[in-house]
């Protein structure tokens, strides 16, 4: 997706599309790693939680399938962060994969073809531990959330405010939380922007 506000536009802005019109070079940022390496790097952090996020980590299932499969065995737990927009391989949900399921909403400027993929979501919705996270900024927003949880049938929906510094997320914050919760959903900030800003991790 090439939404407005996402803030990790160096995993797929070539273009220098977004809103910080740089253009981020995939050779730079890309760089091509055998499975067994990346489990050894992951499995050297001695973690009990790895969380696989993107870009769209389901682009690439068919390394990521082997990937949770060396790390399960090692009893790493995997959480991966989706746009909801590839049916996952089931082999992921048989492997305990916990999936963090965040469609774009019409505020992203990505167009409904390429941000809501009916066959995904209704797998998504039906898997085990899956939680479905919107991206916020007005009761409009938390409108088409409500229409996209009826159609299909969400089981456990999670907003969380737009936002890359902290003043935006407490005005969008401010603007939701009641309605939200009148709805019966959960609730979360963006922890991470809070803590660190809009800087890159490394």
């Amino acid at each position: 997706m090439s939404c407005r506000w996402c803030d990790t536009p160096y995993t797929w802005d070539w273009r220098g599309v977004g809103d910080s019109g740089i253009k981020y070079d995939p050779r730079v940022e890309l760089h091509r790693r055998d499975v067994a390496s990346v489990a050894r790097e992951l499995l050297a952090l001695d973690v009990g939680l790895v969380v696989v996020s993107g870009g769209e980590p389901l682009s690439q299932q068919a390394r990521l399938v082997p990937l949770v499969g060396l790390l399960t065995e090692a009893g790493v737990e995997i959480e991966v962060e989706t746009n909801g927009t590839r049916v996952p391989d089931g082999r992921l949900a048989d492997a305990g994969v916990r999936f963090n399921v965040s469609p774009k909403l019409a505020h992203s400027g990505d167009p409904a073809s390429r941000r809501i993929v009916p066959a995904a979501l209704r797998r998504f919705a039906r898997t085990p531990d899956t939680v479905f996270k919107f991206v916020c900024r007005d009761l409009g927003d938390l409108d088409e959330v409500a229409a996209l949880a009826e159609e299909f049938a969400l089981p456990s929906v999670w907003i969380m405010p737009e936002g890359q510094n902290r003043d935006d997320i407490d005005r969008h914050m401010e603007s939701i939380v009641t309605s939200v919760i009148d709805r019966g959903w959960n609730v979360t900030t963006r922890l991470h922007t809070l803590v660190w800003g809009h800087k890159r991790g490394v």
